[in-house]
Formats: structure tokens, C-alpha cells, sequence
């Protein structure tokens, strides 16, 4: 006679970039030990393979390819407030006295952060409109540690998901790299520059705690994954 199977509880969540509504449930000791190993590593694929895994297991009706980085995030800061605290220990080091500082922080207060003047449409003109979409988990870290700008340039032309001309919306997907790439060719340095802004104000997690070293109050931001997977 075999053991029973415990059931665990689901709990609401919304996907950040989509509005969806969907539930979630804490992870059990097996996917824990795999946040661990991935903690203990600090290689950034493991982290990577141990988020996706994560989320595939305890989120419902999801597929982590299609999500944003910061749906990622923010996905795996909720099953963690719920797996094992909502409260998360940091130990930070002072910037300016390189003092050490145990911190604490409440997981709940941690919310999407969009910065000013993000947008996912680039204005070519007055008729010609390029849609972009936010990179997954993966394609946005393995982009931070590639520094060949041919490279960079791929990626960026990876998250451009249609082009509107007047009424007719073309999807990137139905065309040729070569084709693609002519198109590209042929804008200005002002849009490129847009794209730019972009990834640059791309929403994140961000909780901002105030704490005091040397007499004064300072601020610790917690921001993305790399901060979460920091803690303690």
C-alpha cells in the first residue's frame, strides 16, 4: 500500500504583462532543493533552469517560455512567500563603509515597477508603428553576458513581434531573416534609439528599504532575480 499523496492549496496570482489570472502552489521540498543548488552555484544557467522548472511545476496553465523575465520574477517571489515565508533575509554590504547588514523584508511589498515613458510601441512615423515584446527569462539574462553586438542585435530584433504599416500589421515571424534585416537597415538612428529605451525601461520588481550604516539612513533596492536569489 503506497503513501498518500498530500494536496496542496492553490492560490490566485495575476500574470504581470498579460493581466491573466491563473493559480499557483507552493513548491514542495523536491523543487525547493532545486532553488538551493541553483542559490549555491551563482551560475546564472542554473539559475535560469531552476526558475523555469520551478514555475512549470507549481503555476497553472502557463508555458515559462512565453513569459516575460519579470513575470518570472514576480511568479517565483509569490510561490516563495508562500513555500517558505513571506519574509526575506538579506545580507547586504554598505557601498560607501563596506559595512555587513542583516535586513529584512516583506515579499508582499515587492510589486512590478514600470519606469516613466515605457512603451512597447516605437513610432517610425506618423503610419509606420514597430510592436515589440518582452524577452523571456532566458533570452534577457544570456543578453547581459553577451557582449558581441552582433549578437546583441539579434536579440534585440528577437523581441520586435510586428510591424503596423497604415492597416496592415505584419508579423516578423512570416518573413526572412534576410528580409528582416534589410527593414532594419533602412531606419533611422532615432528608432533605434527607442528600441533602446525599450529594454531600458523594460517593468521590473523593485522594493526600495530603508535602513541605517554609520549613523545614516540609506536605501537597499531589491530589483530583478539576481537580488532574490541573493537572499538568505
Amino acid at each position: 500500500m503506497s503513501l498518500p499523496k498530500i494536496d496542496l492549496p492553490l492560490y490566485p496570482v495575476t500574470i504581470p504583462s498579460t493581466g491573466k489570472e491563473t493559480t499557483f502552489r507552493p513548491f514542495t521540498v523536491k523543487e525547493e532543493k532545486i532553488l538551493l543548488i541553483a542559490q549555491e552555484s551563482k551560475d546564472i544557467d542554473q539559475v535560469i533552469t531552476a526558475i523555469k522548472q520551478i514555475i512549470n511545476n507549481c503555476v497553472t496553465g502557463v508555458n515559462v517560455d512565453e513569459l516575460s523575465t519579470f513575470d518570472c520574477d514576480y511568479l517565483l517571489i509569490q510561490i516563495r512567500a508562500t513555500s517558505v515565508s513571506n519574509v526575506m533575509e538579506f545580507r547586504i554590504s554598505d557601498p560607501d563603509t563596506e559595512e555587513k547588514i542583516d535586513i529584512e523584508v516583506d515579499a508582499e511589498e515587492i510589486t512590478v515597477f514600470t519606469p516613466e515613458g515605457h512603451s512597447k510601441f516605437i513610432k517610425i512615423n506618423d503610419t509606420n508603428t514597430i510592436v515589440m515584446k518582452y524577452p523571456s527569462i532566458e533570452e534577457f539574462y544570456k543578453s547581459l553576458s553577451n557582449q558581441d553586438k552582433s549578437k546583441q542585435f539579434e536579440f534585440m530584433l528577437s523581441c520586435v513581434e510586428s510591424i503596423v504599416m497604415g492597416d496592415e500589421i505584419h508579423k516578423l515571424k512570416d518573413y526572412s531573416e534576410e528580409e528582416i534585416l534589410e527593414f532594419f537597415d533602412g531606419l533611422t538612428g532615432s528608432t533605434i534609439e527607442q528600441i533602446g529605451n525599450f529594454f531600458d525601461t523594460m517593468p521590473r520588481l523593485r522594493l526600495e528599504h530603508k535602513y541605517v550604516s554609520d549613523g545614516k539612513e540609506k536605501t537597499f533596492v531589491i530589483q530583478g532575480t539576481e537580488t532574490f536569489f541573493q537572499s538568505r
